[in-house]
C-alpha cells in the first residue's frame, strides 16, 4: 500500500482483537517508532513486557508483505508508523462479599505497525 503524504512506499501489517490494554501496548511501540527493523527486533527481544510478543509478530508480518509485496529489502526498512488502537472489552464478573458482583474488563487492542524504505 502506498501512501500518498510519503514518498516511499509504505508496507503494513494489523494485529487485531490482541489481548492486554492499550496503554501497556503503547509503551512498548513508542520505544520502537522510528528505528530500523534489525534494532527494534534487539529492543522487543530484551524488554520485560507481555506485549512484545504479539508486536514482534506484527512487525515481522508488515515486513514480510514490504518484502514479497514491495520487494523492499528487510535490513533496510525503518518503523515509520506504529499505532495502538482500543479493541471491544470482553466483559466477566467475579464474586464478591456479601453476594455483590464486581465488573471486570478483560481489554483488547489492536496494533497496526507501517514500515517503510527509509528518505535518502
Amino acid at each position: 500500500m502506498v501512501n500518498p503524504t510519503s514518498p516511499s512506499p509504505e508496507a503494513r501489517a494489523h494485529g487485531r482483537y490482541i489481548r492486554g490494554s492499550v496503554s501497556k501496548v503503547r509503551r512498548v511501540l513508542d520505544q520502537i517508532r522510528g528505528r530500523s527493523y534489525r534494532e527494534a527486533l534487539i529492543l522487543l527481544e530484551f524488554m520485560p513486557y507481555r506485549s512484545t510478543g504479539p508486536i514482534t509478530k506484527v512487525l515481522r508480518s508488515a515486513v514480510a508483505n514490504a518484502e514479497h509485496n514491495l520487494g523492499l529489502d528487510p535490513s533496510s526498512l525503518v518503523i515509520s508508523t506504529a499505532i495502538a488502537d482500543m479493541g471491544p472489552s470482553l466483559k466477566r464478573f467475579r464474586p464478591r462479599a456479601q453476594g455483590r458482583a464486581f465488573a471486570i474488563k478483560k481489554q483488547t487492542c489492536h496494533i497496526s505497525i507501517a514500515v517503510a524504505a527509509p528518505t535518502p
